[in-house]
């Protein structure tokens, strides 16, 4: 029962592809429709971001380059992992109101919900990830290119995986439990603050504190971008941690929503 289960879950971006796009297309357009700006805001918004971090952190803290990545500036130090980060937090920041969301559909329609976690996890990586290609463009134009970029499709693929397996989690969860809302959004400032995006690691002196941070998967992912893009080295028990996560938090995930989604329309 509980591999036929996984199966379905597995297959469903493959299975019901066609809807999986539809669904995605529509969520994507969905957010420019009333704005005058359309996909403009799509190269704005990152560069807005990256400018006043610039601003902020060079002309106002002067915050260096951080320690162990030569002169690189503090600001590409940090948008490095904000960026990833960003994607991550607001699909999370989502996923309690997907099913909710979509009440009278589920209940009134039979089609294979499934779909609807795999696309409120990618729609807001396919948003976020035009940011980060945009930093990656720049990166590039300053010499920073080396052979292990092309990991980086590896990693935010994995990094998706862990997210759709989370937002399936909270999404089928916060049917039964309505204040879940209010515990995610608390819960993703408080990871974002012990993550280490705005400070360098080597700001913690404690080699025992350090430790604990391997704990928590998003310190993984974006260390791996910063190893990766601004010193060209592979952090190998960064990697591995991150493939094990993925994998277990998309797998588990995914079962659990199949496992409780016949209730669904029950309680919605």
């Amino acid at each position: 029962m509980s591999l036929a289960l996984l199966r379905d879950w597995i297959a469903t971006p493959f299975s019901d592809r066609r809807l999986v796009s539809n669904f995605a297309r529509q969520e994507f357009y969905a957010q420019f429709t009333a704005s005058m700006g359309g996909f403009l805001w799509l190269i704005l918004t990152p560069i807005a971001n990256i400018s006043i971090y610039a601003f902020v952190f060079s002309y106002i803290f002067k915050v260096r380059a951080a320690e162990g990545f030569g002169e690189t500036a503090f600001v590409l130090f940090m948008m490095i992992g904000y960026l990833p980060w960003f994607a991550f937090a607001d699909a999370i920041g989502r996923s309690t109101s997907l099913l909710l969301e979509k009440a009278p559909l589920i209940t009134k329609v039979k089609f294979p919900v499934q779909v609807i976690p795999v696309v409120g996890s990618l729609v807001p990586y396919l948003t976020h990830a035009i940011g980060f290609a945009l930093l990656l463009l720049y990166l590039a134009t300053q010499g920073y290119v080396n052979s292990l970029w092309l990991l980086l499709p590896v990693i935010f693929f994995l990094q998706l995986l862990f997210t759709a397996g989370l937002v399936a989690i909270l999404s089928s969860l916060s049917v039964f439990l309505r204040d879940l809302q209010q515990l995610v959004a608390l819960a993703i400032n408080v990871w974002f603050f012990l993550t280490p995006i705005i400070y360098p690691l080597s700001m913690i002196q404690s080699e025992s504190v350090k430790r604990l941070f391997l704990f928590n998967p998003m310190h993984s992912f974006v260390n791996l971008y910063r190893e990766i893009v601004l010193r060209g080295e592979l952090p190998l028990i960064n990697l591995q941690i991150v493939i094990v996560v993925s994998l277990v938090s998309y797998l588990f995930g995914g079962w659990l929503f199949m496992r409780i989604k016949h209730a669904f329309g029950d309680v919605l």
